[in-house]
C-alpha cells in the first residue's frame, strides 16, 4: 500500500517529487528548445513584426544576427508560445459557437495570409469573420487574437490596442492593407481570468502606408549590410533595457 504518512516521498512537495518537478521540466523545456532550433530560419520580413518601433532591431532580427547572450527563447517562453496558440482554438471556437462564421483556413486548408516585396514581406492571419451577429461593423473583417497577461490586458482594455500595444496595432495595419479588409476585430484573452476584450479597429491607410514604407526601408538596409539609426541616444533607453540585441547594438557606441 502507499505510504501516504508525513516524511513519506510519495506526499506533493517531497524532495523527491521536487527532483522530479525539476527534471520533467528540463526535459520538456530541452524538447521545446531543440524543436524551436530546427526550424527553418524565416527569409522574410513578418507582418506581425513591422510595427516593432526600432528599425534597427528589425534588421538585427531580419538578418538572423544572434542575439546576446542569455537573451535567446528559453523553454519556459516556448511554453507560454505554445500555451497561446492553445487560448487562440479556445476563442475561436467559442465565437464560433455564438454565431460568428470565423474561417482560419483557405479550402485547400492553407492559413490564410499574403506575400508582398518578392516575398521578403508574409505574414498569416489569425482568421477572417465572413458573417455573424450585429456587432456594429459589416462583414468581412480580420480576426486577430492575443492571450496577454493580467496586465497587459488591462492595459488593453483601459487605453485601447493603439496605445496599449502598438505592435499588435501596426500588425492589425499591416493585415488590413494586404488582405483589403476595412475593419478588424481584435480579440485580447486574459490567461489568469480567461475574461475577453473585443476591440473594433478601423483601417487606417496612412498608417498602413507608413508601416509598408518602413518595412522596405528595413529589407533594403538589411540588404545593403547597413544598419538604421537607433531608437534612443542611450542604452537606458526603456525599450533597450529589453532587447535581446542590446549589446550587439552599443557596443563600441558607434
Amino acid at each position: 500500500m502507499l505510504d501516504m504518512n508525513h516524511g513519506s516521498e510519495a506526499i506533493y512537495g517531497s524532495a523527491a517529487s521536487q527532483a522530479a518537478t525539476l527534471r520533467i521540466n528540463a526535459l520538456i523545456d530541452d524538447a521545446l528548445i531543440q524543436r524551436n532550433r530546427a526550424q527553418t530560419p524565416r527569409t522574410y520580413l513578418g507582418g506581425s513584426r513591422i510595427g516593432e518601433p526600432c528599425a534597427r532591431k528589425l534588421v538585427y532580427e531580419f538578418t538572423h544576427a544572434a542575439v546576446d547572450a542569455g537573451k535567446g527563447f528559453d523553454g519556459q517562453t516556448l511554453r507560454i508560445f505554445d500555451a497561446g496558440h492553445q487560448f487562440e482554438a479556445l476563442s475561436i471556437r467559442w465565437l464560433r459557437a455564438a454565431g460568428f462564421d470565423l474561417r482560419t483556413h483557405r479550402s485547400d486548408g492553407e492559413q490564410f495570409g499574403f506575400i508582398a516585396a518578392d516575398g521578403r514581406i508574409r505574414g498569416h492571419i489569425d482568421g477572417v469573420i465572413v458573417a455573424g451577429p450585429d456587432v456594429g461593423v459589416a462583414w468581412p473583417v480580420l480576426f486577430e487574437h492575443k492571450a496577454v497577461n493580467a496586465k497587459s490586458w488591462t492595459d488593453i482594455a483601459k487605453r485601447g490596442v493603439q496605445l496599449a500595444k502598438p505592435v499588435y496595432f501596426g500588425q492589425l495595419q499591416i493585415y488590413m492593407a494586404y488582405m483589403d479588409l476595412a475593419t478588424a476585430l481584435f480579440t485580447a484573452l486574459n490567461k489568469d481570468t480567461q475574461a475577453l476584450h473585443h476591440e473594433i479597429v478601423a483601417f487606417d491607410a496612412r498608417a498602413a502606408q507608413a508601416l509598408s514604407d518602413k518595412a522596405v526601408d528595413v529589407i533594403r538596409a538589411a540588404e545593403a549590410g547597413e544598419l538604421p539609426p537607433r531608437i534612443a541616444a542611450t542604452p537606458d533607453f526603456y525599450l533597450c533595457r529589453w532587447c535581446a540585441y542590446a549589446q550587439r547594438c552599443w557596443e563600441g557606441m558607434a
